[in-house]
């Protein structure tokens, strides 16, 4: 497996300094963020370390040349939008800009494009289902077209108010999983694992290493510490951060020698890229570097 992160983390830092950092600290390769140039509200959205827009000739090679001097990979490319909005305007944008994230990886000669699969908040799975499935087959289409692979984060989007009841992506869950795939049953449409949203969840995260190992296709790792006080006194109906906080490797409930170890023997060889969201971290851009030295050397002790 390659060690990677997550590029959100450190929109301070140019494409290039990014990698140069990254093969500073010891990483292998780097999950690039390719949002469309402009702001957003949300967390770790909005960043854009390659411009998919504008990725000409001369930008091809500018990268090729960074990834090339760093010894830094590229481990895919990633957008997160919600496709699935009732917002007719931003569903249609969301969907064409991943279309071009996928055409944008052919180009640079990549194979992997992470993302949500978006969710109406509002209404119930059932009732998002028909778009979900409209809005999907065309660009899982494109995927096969330009031979690239779409690996779908299991993040629930299920924060904040704004996010609730339903939460903002569908595909949060072994079930749902199943159904996305029977729906749209290609071989180019997978998941991008993340461990710790089953926790918070009181699910078995280990399971699904094996009862999906042909869909994994990329991996964030990120931990989750629960607290079972707060747990107790307001229950899972809550919104879920008033009882659980993302945190670094190593700082949660996740058992990283032994998810790494069930992973590996379900065939994964592929990339695992740190995904930051630990708020005790988020002050500075030197706090959030520190976060990723930090997770870096925690976590090879466990790859080689």
């Amino acid at each position: 497996m390659q060690l990677g992160f997550v590029s959100a983390i450190v929109p301070d830092l140019s494409f290039d300094e990014v990698f140069s950092y990254a093969a500073e600290t010891g990483y292998d390769c780097v999950e690039v963020m390719c949002w469309p140039p402009g702001r957003a509200d949300r967390r770790y959205a909005g960043i854009t370390h390659i411009d998919v827009t504008a990725l000409d000739a001369a930008s091809v090679r500018r990268i090729r040349a960074t990834v090339a001097s760093t010894g830094v990979s590229i481990s895919g490319l990633g957008y997160y939008p919600n496709p699935l909005t009732p917002d007719a305007a931003e569903a249609k944008a969301s969907a064409a800009h991943i279309m071009e994230v996928i055409r944008a990886a052919k180009t640079l000669e990549l194979d992997v494009v992470s993302s949500f699969v978006g969710r109406d908040w509002t209404l119930s799975v059932d009732a998002n289902w028909q778009k979900f499935v409209d809005t999907w087959t065309p660009i899982i289409a494109c995927a096969e077209e330009n031979g690239i692979r779409i690996a779908i984060e299991n993040c629930p989007m299920l924060f904040t108010q704004d996010e609730w009841p339903g939460g903002k992506n569908l595909a949060s869950s072994p079930a749902i999983w199943r159904r996305m795939f029977k729906a749209i049953p290609s071989p180019n449409f997978g998941l991008n694992y993340d461990p710790s949203h089953l926790v918070w969840m009181q699910m078995d995260y280990y399971k699904p290493l094996r009862d999906f190992a042909s869909r994994i296709f990329r991996v964030h790792l990120k931990d989750a510490r629960v607290d079972r006080d707060k747990l107790d006194e307001v229950g899972i109906l809550a919104h879920p951060l008033e009882y659980h906080s993302p945190k670094l490797p190593g700082l949660g409930e996740i058992n990283w020698g032994r998810f790494l170890s069930v992973l590996g023997d379900s065939g994964y060889k592929g990339p695992v890229c740190v995904e930051v969201e630990d708020k005790a971290y988020e002050a500075t851009l030197e706090s959030r570097k520190r976060a990723l030295r930090q997770s870096h050397d925690y976590l090879r002790q466990y790859l080689s």
